[in-house]
């Protein structure tokens, strides 16, 4: 097997596919440069992979890329939204919901609880993206999705959500 190919393998463990942010669909993320490196050494080099306890979702005003780059928002009580990784957080492979160990085979995952993020207090703008972080703030980008269709967030708006199930990992299919 090339290393190519086992990468590719290994970056379906984190495809995202974001189904709603406040009814907003996603395209398939990819992996940052950070994330890759992070895997190579990990799978073929013996290195600690720094995934982190808790997982924090960023949103962008700008696409981004491979390589994590990005506009995070700012101001306005925005925050990024740590989820931790868990069984009550994640479900399990075999249902949507679960909180026992993975034991299906669908090989997906998807949050168990809604993701929210505080509401606005000024204009956050039209939000492209969104980013998985390896810290609430600063830190390094590990995956990169954008929005399908952009969302403009406005002062007063609602807070802007991913309800459950809609946030979902796929291993292998």
């Amino acid at each position: 097997m090339h290393v190519h190919n086992a990468l590719r393998q290994v970056a379906a463990l984190f495809a995202l596919a974001l189904a709603a942010l406040s009814c907003a669909p996603a395209h398939a993320g990819s992996f940052t440069d950070f994330a890759e490196n992070k895997l190579v050494d990990t799978i073929f080099r013996g290195q600690a992979s720094g995934i982190p306890a808790s997982w924090y979702i960023g949103l962008d005003t700008t696409a981004c890329g491979e390589t994590g780059s990005g506009t995070e928002v700012t101001g306005g009580s925005y925050a990024r939204v740590a989820v931790t990784s868990s069984l009550a957080n994640w479900a399990g492979t075999q249902s949507a919901g679960s909180t026992t160990a993975s034991t299906g085979t669908s090989g997906t995952t998807s949050n168990n609880g809604a993701i929210t993020f505080p509401a606005p207090t000024a204009n956050w703008g039209v939000v492209n993206s969104v980013r998985v972080w390896d810290a609430s703030s600063a830190g390094n980008a590990w995956l990169c999705f954008n929005l399908a269709v952009a969302k403009t967030i406005n002062n007063g708006d609602a807070a802007p959500s991913f309800a459950a199930g809609a946030l979902t990992v796929q291993i292998d299919n």
